[in-house]
């Protein structure tokens, strides 16, 4: 079996004396388009923590693993040619004076903006302007983040992550605090990276965050996976109102009407 992007074998994460993430097994293979949802408090955070390194696993749990493309260990700037992970910590600590082009370049070195001009070589910069236009924002490469909407900053910052070129990104809660408008553009942005053939992993508590591309839908609660399966079995009113704990209406979710 070809190795998963990422795979999570019996893995416990500790908050205090509460488990984050209880005894979780979880396999997303490479090109697949999954969303991970689930309600505050269900372990979404702490798995992306986990695929940042912000957190880690308990170490004595019995058969515990945590692999990235079949390794447990890596070198940071290899593994951003794989996987690019965007997360809300990262998109306000870019909010910033910096230009949506320095932010975007900035990705080469894992900063916050460029503090070695020298540096920066011509095709670090028609990278940096290449994924500004896959996100949509080329037009404002020039533009200060402080003077953008929170949309265009979510899109530089994803833009940060695709100078890379990774076969994958994780966007943690990326409609957080974005108005319609702004969402509209960011879901139009990842359809357009999916169908490119970027792997999306899309972690959130929104159903209308679920774009078309995505076929598969896991859910947590309790640190644990409640529900993993195809999109149009997941999302109905039974496994969502188990989820949520709530009664779940029908609707239009993930690009798929549920009229029952």
């Amino acid at each position: 079996m070809a190795d998963a992007l990422i795979e999570l074998e019996n893995v416990t994460v500790l908050r205090g004396q509460n488990r984050a993430l209880d005894h979780l097994s979880l396999r997303i293979e490479e090109g697949e388009h999954v969303a991970v949802l689930g309600p505050n408090g269900s372990g979404k955070s702490t798995l992306v923590e986990l695929l940042t390194r912000d957190v880690y696993p308990l170490a004595d749990e019995a058969g515990s693993r945590l692999s990235i493309y079949g390794r447990e260990r890596w070198n940071l700037f290899e593994l951003r040619s794989l996987l690019g992970i965007v997360t809300n910590e990262l998109v306000r600590t870019c909010t910033r004076h910096h230009s949506a082009l320095t932010t975007a370049v900035s990705g080469f070195f894992g900063s916050i903006g460029i503090w070695q001009p020298g540096e920066v070589t011509g095709a670090m910069v028609e990278e940096a302007r290449a994924a500004l236009d896959r996100v949509g924002i080329g037009h404002l490469q020039e533009r200060p983040l402080d003077q953008m909407s929170s949309g265009e900053v979510r899109r530089a910052v994803i833009a940060r992550a695709l100078v890379h070129r990774p076969r994958a990104l994780v966007l943690d809660e990326p409609m957080n605090s974005l108005d319609l408008r702004a969402r509209r553009e960011l879901r139009a942005a990842m359809s357009l990276l999916a169908r490119s053939g970027v792997g999306v992993v899309l972690v959130t508590h929104e159903l209308e965050d679920i774009v078309p591309e995505i076929s598969r839908v896991v859910t947590l609660r309790s640190g644990r996976v409640l529900h993993d399966g195809p999109k149009d079995q997941v999302l109905t009113p039974g496994p969502l109102s188990e989820l949520f704990g709530v009664e779940i209406e029908p609707r239009v979710i993930g690009g798929v009407y549920h009229g029952w």
